[in-house]
């Protein structure tokens, strides 16, 4: 029973991540998944517990950078030449930016819940993978090059993007898990990360999404940078050399993948058909932008409004089949960059309160990150230790998201774990529990203690170990209950006799 009480606030958010496997309906690429109802589900469920407890959940910088999204995506709809068809758009973009990253954000309760679903997602990226690998191998996936050897997994030749998304997710959360924490206990839980991580590689390869491999490398990059310059360096020239032994020496890789591969520095001078129908549709998004630059020409209006923008270039649609699918002529109804979606459709007011407020998370997140790394870090003479997992998990998923934005949008089953990303991202960045979880996957952190989360209960903050001021004691935050502000820092006076070194500390409590 104690079992049960501790992880069922948590199902909720575990099923929506459960339910990305199962296939869409009717082989659909659009909403109404299992998974968008989990995620409906979820979001009533925190309602309720919000309505019940009657307690701000979030600070109000939280509240702010949470909610800004809503303004754009209202003045949009309201300034839109047809509203009824931007309405759709607006329950999806909500949904999306601002309800489901709300509701994980009061689900997740500490770091233990947040390695929890860090897990399931790493364990939906392997099943996953395993069947895109399958489909690869056996020349039963989507259509690629003449060839049904594309790997696609459950979302179907309708939405070759979902599994390399959800794969590279996986790729990411275990990167993070695997470099942070410095706890020896830990050291497990980032062996089997490292291997996750590495069986994730084959998957993400033979998806043949370019701007999946992309933001993963720009991802993982920056999470190795976080944790240290020459950890990165030599994981990167050993990266390097394993690349150019497994595939020029060995011959491992397709020469499928080898011409993919180059033909990331060839976009420019050689594009293929489908880079240069995306500049087509980029150039057409600008053009919206230019026609109607404060509010754009309103949600779901860039299929209406492409051909009058694009130019003559611009194909009719993209061929899809296989993976149990016929061919289908599928028309293209988004530039594949989201930053130009919201751009042509929402304007500069949708740009700025948009992208905008997911600067303002990435922002937040950092420069939590560098807040939490261990306390002894601060001393003089000691190298600094390694940031929290939950922290570098979080970072680097928001990081991975914003960068493939670049090249693709929202659209298909996969889109509602973009909504879960973006809320562990805020969770990191904006709750109590963040920093005071009970460090289950995150190692010691700059402030560790237990926390019950963001909703209506106790947030506590109790360090330990060497002091940072002048290596001595500990200064430790007591709990804080009811919104009375927590005690401050114990600070001895000038003069006073400095209190012996060691893991002793002095616990400060404000209860209210």
């Amino acid at each position: 029973m104690p079992l049960l009480t501790r992880w069922a606030p948590l199902l909720p958010l575990l099923a929506v991540v459960a339910l990305l496997a199962v296939p869409p309906p009717h082989g659909a690429s659009g909403t109404g998944t299992a998974a968008d109802a989990a995620s409906a589900l979820l979001v009533a469920v925190c309602a309720v517990r919000v309505a019940r407890h009657r307690a701000r959940p979030l600070s109000r910088t939280g509240a702010a950078v949470l909610g800004l999204p809503v303004l754009g995506v209202c003045a949009a709809a309201v300034t839109s030449y047809d509203p009824s068809v931007s309405l759709p758009g607006v329950a999806r973009y909500l949904q999306v930016f601002v309800l489901v990253p709300l509701a994980v954000v009061l689900t997740v309760r500490d770091r233990r819940d947040f390695t929890v679903v860090a897990w399931a997602v790493i364990a939906l990226a392997l099943a996953q993978g395993a069947l895109g690998v399958v489909q690869y191998a056996t020349g039963t996936g989507a259509s690629y090059m003449g060839e049904d050897v594309r790997a696609v997994g459950t979302f179907g030749a309708g939405d070759v993007m979902g599994m390399a998304t959800v794969v590279a997710y996986g790729i990411v959360a275990a990167t993070g898990i695997a470099l942070g924490g410095p706890d020896r206990a830990r050291s497990r839980a980032g062996t089997w990360a490292l291997v996750c991580g590495g069986l994730l590689l084959v998957p993400l390869v033979v998806s043949f999404s370019r701007g999946a491999w992309i933001a993963t490398v720009a991802a993982c990059a920056l999470l190795l940078a976080l944790t240290g310059l020459r950890r990165a360096v030599r994981v990167g020239l050993v990266a390097a050399a394993l690349g150019v032994v497994l595939v020029g020496g060995l011959g491992v890789g397709s020469q499928m993948v080898q011409e993919r591969v180059a033909s990331i520095s060839q976009v420019t001078d050689a594009p293929d058909r489908s880079v240069t129908d995306r500049y087509t549709m980029w150039a057409a998004a600008a053009g919206m932008w230019r026609s109607e630059p404060l509010t754009g020409v309103g949600l779901k209006g860039f299929p209406q409004y492409r051909d009058t923008n694009a130019s003559l270039g611009l194909s009719s649609g993209s061929d899809t089949a296989g993976a149990g699918q016929g061919y289908q002529r599928q028309p293209l109804l988004s530039p594949h960059n989201m930053y130009l979606l919201v751009l042509g459709e929402q304007g500069l007011i949708g740009l700025l309160t948009v992208a905008g407020g997911w600067l303002a998370l990435l922002v937040c997140a950092v420069r939590r990150l560098m807040d939490a790394r261990p306390a002894g870090a601060l001393r003089p003479g000691l190298p600094a230790g390694p940031p929290p997992a939950c922290g570098l998990v979080a970072v680097g998923l928001l990081v991975w998201q914003l960068v493939d934005f670049a090249y693709a949008d929202i659209g298909g089953p996969a889109t509602v774990l973009t909504a879960l990303v973006l809320g562990l991202a805020a969770w990191w960045a904006f709750a109590p529990g963040a920093v005071g979880g009970s460090g289950v996957l995150g190692g010691s952190g700059a402030v560790a203690g237990s926390g019950t989360g963001a909703l209506g209960g106790t947030d506590a903050f109790a360090g330990s170990g060497t002091g940072a001021v002048g290596g001595t004691g500990v200064a430790t935050r007591g709990a804080t209950t009811g919104g009375v502000p927590p005690a401050t820092r114990a600070c001895p006076p000038a003069g006073a006799p400095a209190p012996p070194r060691g893991r002793g500390a002095t616990t400060g409590a404000a209860h209210g």
